[in-house]
């Protein structure tokens, strides 16, 4: 027989369905719980307390909750004995006091209320998601104001933290994930919908990632950058830098940048650091397209992924130092770390076969354990 603890869970399994009818402003309907029908016992002083304790917890003992009807039925082993055959909650003040969400659904229907009032267009949202609601519910005022002020402003194109809503400093930064749920639907017309950064999406300021490069001529450095040849910008600035250079070389590692310093100076070039898959962030560089490009990475599986990476951008990037001939005379039996790509690398035939051995060995040269004197001799950007 079904227990008082059985019927709290299954209620508790249709409260998310009577939010949801509270948002679409649909009247309270007699709530049924379908119990256990089967009576097994076999003792009648167990199956009496087992009565008894459903009965304890019902409308009729405590006065609010589930309430039970009863009829006279046959029971295998007890003869006919008068049993609960069905369980409901007649009304909604019944089935909240019961699971002790009588306050909770209050401030839901308050916050609800003014939603709708408000932007009409989250109708759907807030049936999908009532929980949602309900976990925000201390902050639901808050997370309207910071809704209303980019529907009035949709591009503020200011930082997170300057923008003028009455809420604490990093509230918006607490509550991105449902924040932006909302503004999906609220300024739909206005966001850039391929963008997973948040700032981004809603066309707000935000920290760039930089970019650091090297000067390699002297000119350049000293008519553009006051004789600085060590320079890191923001990713726009450098979207839009116009500068005389005729030829990009990009390093893996940090460590290989600074050697690029003692290399002989080379005319129209600049070196970037790539840091790894951080490369990315080159990947809308438009001046690229008409420059030469050379990337230096570490020989290694990932060395090469990273280098096919970048040529997806660039088609007519060319590598550098990351050939057999350089793998072979300075291979020191280092391991490198394992891949699970399988996709076609955007590789030269050679590039291949070398990225094929590393991958099948698990080797790995690092660029910066190449000697400076074989650097100097066979780096050749020409």
């Amino acid at each position: 027989m079904i227990t008082p603890q059985e019927i709290k869970k299954k209620a508790e399994r249709k409260y998310v369905s009577f939010l949801q009818q509270l948002v679409d402003n649909k009247p309270f309907e007699k709530l049924v719980i379908r119990g256990d029908k089967s009576y097994t016992k076999t003792s009648f002083p167990e199956f009496e307390k087992e009565i008894q304790l459903i009965i304890s917890q019902s409308k009729e003992k405590i006065g609010f909750g589930y309430s039970l009807e009863f009829q006279n039925v046959k029971t295998k082993s007890l003869g006919f004995q008068t049993l609960p055959t069905s369980i409901f909650f007649e009304t909604e003040n019944d089935f909240l006091k019961f699971l002790g969400r009588k306050n909770e659904v209050e401030l839901f229907c308050k916050s609800t209320k003014f939603t709708l009032e408000t932007f009409p267009d989250l109708k759907v949202w807030l049936i999908k998601n009532p929980k949602k609601v309900i976990a925000n519910q201390a902050d639901w005022e808050s997370i309207l104001k910071v809704c209303q002020y980019f529907k009035q402003n949709p591009k503020p194109n200011l930082y997170i933290r300057e923008l003028p809503i009455k809420v604490h400093t990093k509230f918006l930064e607490r509550n991105q994930a449902v924040i932006r749920e909302l503004l999906d639907i609220l300024i739909s017309e206005h966001i850039k919908t391929e963008e997973k950064l948040f700032e981004k999406r809603f066309n707000l300021k935000f920290a760039e990632p930089q970019i650091r490069f090297k000067v390699l001529d002297k000119k350049i450095s000293h008519k553009f950058f006051s004789g600085l040849d060590d320079i890191a910008i923001p990713v726009s600035q450098f979207e839009i830098m116009d500068l005389p250079i005729r030829k990009v070389l990009v390093v893996e590692n940090k460590t290989t940048l600074y050697t690029i310093l003692t290399l002989p100076k080379m005319s129209d070039t600049i070196a970037i650091f790539g840091s790894g898959y951080s490369i990315i962030n080159l990947k809308n560089v438009e001046w690229f397209n008409v420059i030469d490009l050379h990337y230096w990475g570490d020989i290694d599986v990932q060395g090469f992924e990273i280098l096919s990476q970048f040529r997806g951008y660039f088609p007519h990037s060319k590598s550098v130092l990351m050939d057999k001939q350089t793998f072979d005379k300075h291979f020191e039996y280092d391991n490198g770390t394992p891949t699970n790509i399988s996709a076609k690398l955007n590789l030269t035939s050679d590039e291949q076969e070398l990225y094929n051995i590393l991958k099948e060995n698990n080797w790995r040269l690092e660029q910066e354990k190449i000697p400076f004197e074989y650097v100097n001799n066979n780096l050749d950007l020409d």
